[in-house]
């Protein structure tokens, strides 16, 4: 059965991605360029690697046994039932794949928010140099010996983890299950998440980098926002309804943290009636904290990977599991 499989793929691997795949897969791989392509080749496709599914894949795709996800995240699926336990079809994800990439987002962004960068290159637009830094309230913040805590310990977490202890980070942690013996590299106190307003309040800089599942939904709310210290930097680079807006706005304005980076938001794309774009204490980008010169190539190793051991009937890598969310 194997060895007439039929692979789509909606992602647009180079021409040597594609090789490598090729051999992976001992077939062609279809690359598909428009929705016309898409319906042509998805009525004989066994295996689909796309960031997504129409609601009636079913039907389009009756042959369809495995989903590999071109993203880590996969709560946009939740609609199409692809997801429930009894769909048929074996997901797995691209998780593992953004560590690096927003690993250095989140540095970006938190060293951004101490040097007051947005506004010195606003300054610099309008030919302004100050004679101190004191005129403008340019900041001067250290990462050095200050407290990060990182809520959410996968692949991106740990390399932020990773990188905190390169600037003389402490670090803290929370993880969705934790023993009273474990450990884990790079982090000095690991929490259980019924210890998470513990954990912000010793906090400098806290990071999101948790799945969104039911559990986690407006995770970070009033009660969470009131728990950090008013210099505290919140850098969300999970998904938007992680955090509840609403309260992350009023806690900016009023000085309950000293200020965020958002690489998503509740609703995207964000309206542009939105206070969050107005904010002086924000730093917005438009969920492109995963974009990378080397995606093509990581995604290609994750799906080679997988295509291999399809083939010789093995486990797949980084299956989603309804029971968890992820």
């Amino acid at each position: 059965m194997t060895d007439a499989l039929k692979v789509v793929s909606t992602f647009q691997f180079s021409p040597a991605s594609q090789e490598i795949l090729r051999e992976a897969a001992q077939t062609e791989i279809v690359c598909i360029t428009n929705s016309d392509d898409f319906l042509a080749h998805l009525e004989e496709a066994d295996i689909l690697c796309s960031y997504w599914v129409p609601d009636n894949w079913r039907s389009l795709a009756p042959r369809l046994r495995w989903l590999q996800c071109a993203g880590a995240g996969i709560d946009g699926l939740e609609s199409t039932g692809i997801l429930q336990a009894d769909s048929g079809v074996i997901v797995t994800t691209a998780v593992g794949i953004h560590g690096v990439t927003i690993g250095e987002y989140v540095f970006g962004s938190m060293l951004m928010f101490n040097r007051t960068w947005p506004e010195m290159v606003r300054l610099q637009d309008r030919h302004i140099w100050p004679r101190s830094a004191n005129w403008y309230k340019l900041g001067g913040r250290e990462l050095d010996n200050q407290t990060v805590g990182i809520v959410g310990l996968g692949s991106i977490g740990r390399r932020v983890a990773h990188l905190a202890k390169a600037f003389g980070m402490q670090v803290l942690a929370t993880r969705r299950s934790l023993n009273d013996t474990e450990q884990e590299p790079n982090v000095d106190r690991l929490y259980p998440i019924t210890q998470l307003h513990d954990m912000l309040r010793l906090s400098d800089y806290v990071i999101l980098a948790v799945p969104l599942t039911p559990e986690t939904e407006h995770l970070i709310g009033e009660a969470e926002l009131r728990s950090m210290q008013p210099h505290t930097y919140l850098v969300n680079v999970a998904r938007g309804k992680v955090v509840d807006e609403k309260a992350l706005i009023r806690a900016l304005k009023e000085g309950w943290i000293a200020g965020a980076g958002l690489d998503v938001t509740e609703e995207e794309p964000l309206p542009a009636d939105s206070p969050l774009y107005a904010l002086p204490n924000v730093l917005l980008t438009p969920h492109i904290s995963g974009v990378s010169v080397r995606y093509d190539e990581r995604l290609t190793e994750i799906f080679a990977t997988n295509l291999r051991r399809f083939r010789a009937k093995q486990a797949l890598h980084n299956r989603y599991d309804p029971q968890r969310g992820y």
